[in-house]
């Protein structure tokens, strides 16, 4: 017994090289970690780590055991899964995984090639002040590299928006480097994307959608008069949902942005679910609800027309993207790409909806949309990345409201319902038929209801207050088209 817990918390140590922060994870106390880790020094004959400036150093002994610790502990988890749905955990079963279906080029990239006699990226760096707009996109892209990290003497800075936005300009239009992007993302991870970045990255990615659309998409505000096309495309609502293949609650709130549909809003998804085998699973879940999945304006135009409501693969709107957001299975963190595609709004919208896990990236989210002049926004402290709104727990909504912050704290309104006991797995068939009546699953009605209420709430004037969005969607919910 002793031993499983030395892997266990081995692996913990491994990762966050910190004992306070690992038995934070561990949910133990910090002296009772201390002593575990002197056990593992004497059962394992070696000192394990070493402190440094940086925290704890692992030894080369303890480096070699990480393979295996890491494969130990993961099994151990894996033991312990529940072998039916619960509250916390409902996997899907393998008919919501597909591949997408629209076919994604691989990320466009220009590799530089240096030669002998051109200049280092260090003989670069120390001139950024010289490379103008006239320069190659690879050496404007090292400037703003440099800027991140080494410019003025080693005092790097953050990006103003408009060295962001043409950064990520570049990128997006295969013009960078591979090291290049590898080095931008990473130095942004190590420091902290900020605000101005996210919104520089949101508006070059405003642009390239509009660009691939025609000027059809395009959520940016303040254009020129007479500047947009006739034809341009408006959504009432917009609604991210870009998800890891591993968010395993079934998606309800495909089901809530159908209501608001029902009640006269127009309402643009668009999102994805990572790069692999699962990458078309919301256009799985769409289609099996009679939500057009669209690739094309045209498609997006009809769509909004008839039936109010649409879903936009990324791979359709915009590959490159995608692909960046992909660099995941690569890296093993999540670039600022992901976080800025959620407010990528690209056939604008009264308001977003947004669900954000992270404290920190609520407010920079709100923030972001602030640079960006986006008047209404409301992001949602939630589980996962995706606006969906559990009535039963308290929540945090980060609001702008006519361009001001503003935020609203709802307690609890209701005991959680009891799950309905079922096989291990929603399955889709099962998912359908909570929307049809087929099925009658009280906590699934409720989360509907409810994120319906956060989605007519967060419109303006559709309801005047939380209560009024609750009691509309209800009654969307028992008159809804069961088709």
């Amino acid at each position: 017994m002793t031993r499983g817990r030395m892997i266990v918390a081995l692996d913990a140590l491994l990762s966050k090289r910190n004992v306070t922060l690992a038995a934070r994870q561990l949910d133990m106390q910090t002296p009772a970690l201390s002593r575990l880790l002197g056990q593992m020094r004497e059962e394992f004959g070696d000192p394990l780590f070493v402190r440094s400036g940086r925290g704890l150093v692992p030894t080369p002994f303890a480096e070699a055991l990480r393979p295996k610790v890491q494969a130990l502990a993961a099994a151990i988890d894996d033991l312990f899964q529940p072998t039916v749905a619960n509250l916390q955990s409902e996997p899907f079963d393998p008919g919501w995984n597909v591949p997408s279906s629209v076919p994604v080029p691989p990320l466009a990239t220009r590799p530089a090639n240096l030669l002998d006699g051109q200049p280092s990226p260090a003989e670069v760096a120390s001139n950024l002040d010289r490379v103008g707009q006239s320069s190659s996109p690879h050496d404007r892209l090292a400037r703003n590299i440099g800027i991140l990290g080494i410019a003025g003497g080693g005092h790097g800075r953050p990006l103003t928006m408009e060295e962001a936005e043409e950064a990520m300009g570049i990128v997006l239009a295969g013009e960078a480097d591979p090291i290049q992007t590898g080095a931008l993302f990473g130095m942004m991870r190590v420091r902290g994307a900020t605000a101005p970045e996210l919104a520089g990255f949101v508006r070059a990615m405003q642009g390239h959608v509009a660009a691939r659309f025609g000027g059809r998409l395009d959520g940016r505000l303040g254009s020129q008069p007479g500047s947009e096309p006739a034809s341009r495309l408006e959504a009432d609502l917009d609604w991210p949902c870009f998800t890891s293949p591993n968010y395993h609650n079934p998606p309800w709130f495909f089901h809530a942005a159908k209501l608001v549909a029902e009640a006269g809003y127009r309402v643009l998804l668009h999102g994805n679910t990572g790069s692999g085998p699962a990458a078309g699973r919301y256009e799985v879940v769409a289609a099996a609800l009679g939500i057009p999945v669209c690739s094309t304006a045209d498609d997006i135009g009809a769509a909004l027309a008839t039936q109010r409501i649409a879903y936009v693969p990324l791979t359709a709107l915009a590959p490159q993207i995608h692909r960046l957001i992909g660099l995941h299975r690569l890296t093993q963190f999540r670039n600022a790409a992901l976080e800025a595609v959620h407010l990528l709004r690209p056939a604008g919208g009264r308001t977003s909806l947004l669900g954000v896990t992270k404290p920190y990236y609520r407010e920079l989210h709100r923030d972001t949309a602030r640079l960006l002049g986006l008047p209404h926004i409301s992001v949602l402290g939630s589980l996962r990345d995706v606006a969906q709104y559990a009535p039963f727990r308290p929540a945090t909504i980060h609001r702008l409201i006519d361009g001001e912050p503003n935020d609203l704290a709802l307690p609890a309104r209701m005991a959680e319902p009891p799950a309905t006991p079922r096989p291990r797995g929603t399955s889709l068939e099962y998912w359908q038929g909570v929307w049809a009546g087929g099925m009658r699953d009280a906590r699934a009605e409720r989360i509907i209801v409810g994120t319906a209420a956060f989605a007519l709430y967060s419109l303006p004037g559709a309801a005047e207050d939380f209560n009024a969005a609750l009691c509309l969607a209800e009654e969307l919910w028992k008159h809804r088209c069961c088709r």
